[in-house]
């Protein structure tokens, strides 16, 4: 089952986080992360992913939108490829990608 969501703002995103208490049970090291910030004409946009051996999801914070949205795979490889999707369509689009890693912190 793959599902949109979109919050009115980051908080909202938050709490939705806290409510899958599902990945509790999840060992630390199942758990992936990727995050990517992208630029086009002084615009930053954001795509992250998490995965785990249950499935996956993708957060997406664009400039132009007003809230971010946040798609839940149940699969994790499935999770990756539209991740991987978007970041190619992204490329095409004119986006440049400034980082693509794990998650910043600081």
């Amino acid at each position: 089952m793959d599902n949109d969501f979109e919050f009115e703002n980051l908080d909202e995103l938050e709490d939705m986080f806290e409510e899958f208490e599902d990945f509790e049970d999840i060992e630390e090291q199942e758990i992936e992360t990727r995050t990517a910030i992208l630029s086009k004409n002084n615009m930053i946009a954001l795509l992250c992913l998490k995965t785990a051996g249950q499935g996956g999801a993708i957060c997406r914070i664009d400039p132009r939108e007003d809230r971010p949205a946040v798609q839940l795979y149940d699969d994790a490889e499935k999770a990756l490829e539209w991740f991987t999707k978007s970041l190619n369509t992204s490329r095409k689009n004119g986006w440049k990608i400034a980082y693509d890693g794990l998650p910043l912190k600081g």
